[in-house]
């Protein structure tokens, strides 16, 4: 999980401040020296760790604090209220171009993931009703342009790319193509480099003055730690950059970068890559990150992934099913797929308050079993398990590569949660409410 280390030290650090009851000022400072070590320790920035240490110091040895009866609480409050300040405050949302399309422009070092990024954000966007196309500027680096075709394919947004010709030139084609296909966000997908160099710097700026992009987003890699806070300052020097996307927050990130962009630039980090698949990319909430660094969950996130995962029809139809008793194992199975598209088992339970950060043991690979168990049946088997006798069991066991057990207790998990909805439709408040929807087609 990202920021792993910190959100255990800093928790260790906050436990043993205000664990002692009545707190004191002695306490106070004891504490935040163990959460400057912390953060120092996260590669944030120093003369970020020092000033945010100075403004926690000063709020938590305030009178109305050291006479609390809950000082534990509203010392945790404070921190987290200081940390969200420190990365932004809120959700910084993209800006929009008077004229179509809205050009956004990425940009950033070698190895960031910035073509892979391009294709997430694009794809995020089509998600949100907009009509994206990407460009593909990056003519340096081997293999560029198709890797971008092929992470476009991928997500169902077109690619514009002209070969190796001048990026310039190409980026102003590609304003022009969007414009004739009725795209209204195009985004560019720039050279990078190893190191910041002045030819980079040179062809940017000659992009940047050609298409005049509503936003040009610095894709920077969060497990480079303080690193990325200076190719971030380079940058906005430069360009003077809109916003910040951070890759790579689900690996070993220590936490640097995410705590220390925005104090240092002055510019906010409005989106996220969260792993590997071209759907982990979500906006940057301050607010979200600083409650999972301290242990307190992300329920919003969780419910913004689930409202995503589950189809609101689907989601309806459900609930009448429970209502009419009709539940099937094929209603069973949709509900693990839409579980899956949520980041998976162990990545839902991180945003619950209290297990954030926590080494939980989750296998992952735990619907896998079932998964293959329903496909295994017939389409009459999943509509009416009541026909699955001790030859049919054994039949799908064969079938799924599990066992007769496995088979058994799939039907009884199935069961079960039978009987769950049963009570909950049992309870007249809940019926009342379920039964006053309006269901599509009905």
């Amino acid at each position: 999980m990202a920021f792993e280390g910190l959100s255990e030290k800093l928790q260790g650090a906050l436990r043993k401040m205000t664990g002692k009851g009545k707190l004191t000022e002695q306490a106070v400072k004891e504490g935040m020296r163990e959460v400057r070590m912390a953060l120092l320790e996260a590669d944030v920035n120093y003369a970020v760790a020092k000033d945010f240490i100075k403004k926690v110091t000063e709020r938590c040895v305030g009178q109305e604090v050291l006479s609390s009866l809950t000082p534990s609480q509203q010392v945790i409050s404070i921190v987290r209220e200081e940390m969200t300040t420190l990365m932004g405050s809120t959700n910084s949302r993209l800006n929009w171009s008077s004229s179509l399309p809205s050009v956004i422009m990425l940009c950033g070092l070698q190895g960031a993931g910035k073509t892979t990024m391009c294709a997430k954000l694009a794809g995020y966007l089509s998600k949100q009703g907009k009509k994206p196309m990407l460009a593909a500027c990056d003519i340096y680096r081997p293999a560029a342009i198709k890797q971008l075709q092929v992470v476009g394919q991928q997500v169902g947004v077109p690619v514009f790319e002209k070969g190796t010709q001048d990026p310039v030139r190409t980026a102003l084609e590609a304003v022009e193509n969007a414009r004739y296909y009725g795209r209204d966000v195009l985004i560019i997908d720039t050279a990078g480099r190893l190191h910041i160099d002045e030819a980079l710097m040179d062809e940017l700026l000659r992009i940047k003055g050609a298409v005049h992009p509503a936003e040009i987003l610095l894709t920077v890699d969060a497990m480079t730690g303080q690193d990325a806070v200076n190719v971030a300052k380079t940058f906005d020097e430069k360009l003077d950059v809109t916003g910040v996307i951070l890759t790579k927050l689900d690996g070993d990130t220590r936490g640097g970068a995410a705590l220390s962009i925005k104090a240092v630039t002055g510019k906010p980090i409005k989106f996220s890559g969260i792993g590997e698949k071209l759907t982990d990319v979500e906006p940057f909430h301050p607010d979200r990150m600083a409650s999972r660094i301290l242990g307190m969950g992300d329920v919003l996130t969780l419910i913004d992934k689930a409202a995503e995962a589950f189809d609101e029809h689907d989601a309806e139809k459900f609930a009448r099913k429970g209502l009419s008793d009709k539940l099937t194992l094929e209603d069973f199975l949709e509900q693990m797929q839409s579980m899956k598209k949520m980041g998976g088992l162990k990545s839902m339970i991180n945003m619950l308050p209290g297990m954030s950060g926590k080494d939980i043991d989750v296998d992952e690979n735990a619907m896998k079993k079932p998964e293959a168990i329903i496909r295994s049946m017939t389409p009459a088997e999943r509509r009416n398990p009541g026909i699955l006798n001790a030859s049919r069991r054994k039949r799908i066991a064969a079938g799924s590569g599990t066992t007769v057990q496995d088979v058994n207790q799939l039907i009884r998990q199935f069961e079960q949660s039978q009987q769950l909805m049963k009570q909950m439709m049992g309870n007249k408040k809940l019926r009342g409410r379920l039964g006053r929807m309006k269901f599509p087609g009905m």
